[in-house]
């Protein structure tokens, strides 16, 4: 039934133009902010995929892992987003290095950060 269509996924947070300068600015990703649909921000990602961010008065962060960026190297991202001012979450259980950077045997090395509505994102290491 809905195996053609073009679904995107969407999340919310409490402040769209701080959240579009964080995406756009910092992360460097391509936006677009739709007007005519209450200034709705599209995140325009690598490989066509779009993501729709929209305000939410009631807002609460997410407290899981609501974006996934694969990367060549993550220890090297990590100096990169730093310098931009991005500060990496340190968890309990993980064994994560000095610079946030957990690495496992079940999967790939991984930091996570959040954005200004206190969203989780994370980088990882290699291809998905």
């Amino acid at each position: 039934m809905l195996g053609e269509t073009k679904a995107f996924s969407g999340f919310a947070v409490d402040d769209i133009a701080q959240a579009e300068k964080f995406y756009r600015d910092t992360l460097g990703l391509k936006t677009t902010k739709n007007e005519e649909m209450g200034g709705l921000l599209t995140l325009n990602l690598a490989g066509g995929r779009d993501i729709m961010i929209y305000p939410k008065e009631d807002f609460a962060p997410a407290t899981y892992t609501i974006l996934n960026f694969p990367v060549d190297d993550v220890d090297q991202m990590v100096i990169d987003l730093r310098d931009k001012g991005v500060t990496f979450e340190q968890y309990e259980g993980f064994n994560q290095d000095e610079n946030g950077v957990a690495r496992g045997d079940e999967g790939p090395a991984i930091a996570w950060f959040k954005d200004p509505a206190g969203n989780i994102l994370s980088i990882l290491e290699g291809e998905m």
